[in-house]
């Protein structure tokens, strides 16, 4: 359970996230969204990191890990709280496919 440095909402392991990045290409900015399940925190402190696993077309999994404190994270929001995630890793999630990759 950790707090986010935007809005001070709580995000855990299990929930459904949108976190917004801000992504440099040449002179350009722009806000990438991407948007999946909060699968893991490690690290301690100013080095902590959390992943967030999504199933994009295709049916092909894929992860990303940010730095809490990254520069380029602009906004996490909270799309839907797990109610019983029982685990602190969510590993397993790696092998479902469709409906039994959520958690309720």
């Amino acid at each position: 359970m950790l707090t986010n440095k935007f809005n001070e909402v709580e995000i855990r392991i299990g929930d459904t996230v949108r976190v917004h990045t801000q992504v440099v290409e040449g002179p350009k900015t722009r806000v990438q969204i991407f948007e999946g399940i909060i699968i893991r925190f490690a690290g301690r402190d100013v080095n902590k990191t959390f992943t967030v696993r999504k199933i994009s077309s295709g049916g092909i999994g894929v992860e990303r890990i940010w730095p809490l404190d990254s520069r380029s994270l602009i906004k996490i929001e909270v799309q839907k709280r797990a109610k019983n995630a029982r685990r602190a890793k969510l590993y397993f999630l790696r092998e479902r496919t469709g409906r039994q990759a959520t958690i309720v």
